[in-house]
């Protein structure tokens, strides 16, 4: 609410950046999912500005250009590498079911088929989940704390078990916001991308600044090393 314009700007150029990769030719499928951390670690360089009382300004998407670049873009890397492995092991899993099924015919050969597809969508899911967990926090960790790529994703999904609740209830809330943003013509991922690039800041400041006692070190600083993930309140 603080820079609604510039906001919508930035996430209308990052709309048209991932887009953009998508189409190259050859390696398009796999440069969206490398380059989506370092303009998410973007945006979370913008969020921690005005969190800090400075002005929120376009070029901040591009802060993990200038900013742990290689660290960012190794997660990226291991953001494909996970959808990749993630997809075999599915098709393994389910696959086999689906081929003797095809090979029995019949309602038992469809239904067998039928299991195996369903069991494939589900390991699918499991391991994409997972996946989102050592995702998560990865971005601001290495970019606001300058944590080395392999050791954020061991924190991030650290944190995300710590906090199970709260993740699924986050997931599931995004979710129905996702299908809810993209009913008019796709324009409300104008307002949601912002949304959810500030409840990423939100997040990783609760979870990780608290145990520092101190702020994320600034541009240009030595940065911090990153404090273990907050445990979740006991009653």
């Amino acid at each position: 609410m603080q820079a609604p314009g510039t906001w919508a700007v930035q996430a209308l150029i990052f709309i048209i950046v991932i887009t953009a990769l998508g189409f190259l030719p050859v390696l398009g499928w796999a440069a969206a999912p490398i380059a989506l951390p370092v303009l998410v670690a973007g945006m979370l360089a913008g969020a921690q500005a005005l969190d800090r009382g400075q002005t929120l300004r376009v070029d901040h998407l591009f802060e993990g250009i200038r900013r742990h670049a290689g660290n960012l873009l190794l997660v990226g890397v291991f953001h494909l590498l996970g959808l990749l492995l993630a997809a075999m092991v599915a098709a393994a899993s389910g696959g086999s079911a689906m081929l003797t099924g095809a090979a029995i015919g019949a309602f038992a050969g469809m239904g067998m088929a039928a299991g195996g597809m369903m069991l494939g969508m589900l390991v699918f899911t499991v391991l994409w989940a997972l996946l989102m967990m050592a995702l998560w926090f990865a971005p601001a960790l290495v970019m606001l704390h300058g944590v080395a790529p392999l050791d954020a994703m061991q924190l991030s999904a650290r944190a995300c078990v710590h906090n199970l609740l709260a993740f699924l209830v986050l997931a599931a809330l995004l979710y129905v916001l996702l299908w809810v943003a993209m009913l008019p013509a796709g324009l409300g991922m104008l307002i949601l991308i912002p949304v959810i690039a500030g409840a990423l800041y939100a997040a990783w400041k609760e979870t990780f600044s608290p145990s520092l006692g101190l702020p994320a070190s600034p541009a240009g600083d030595d940065p911090q090393p990153a404090p273990p993930p907050s445990e979740p309140p006991r009653p």
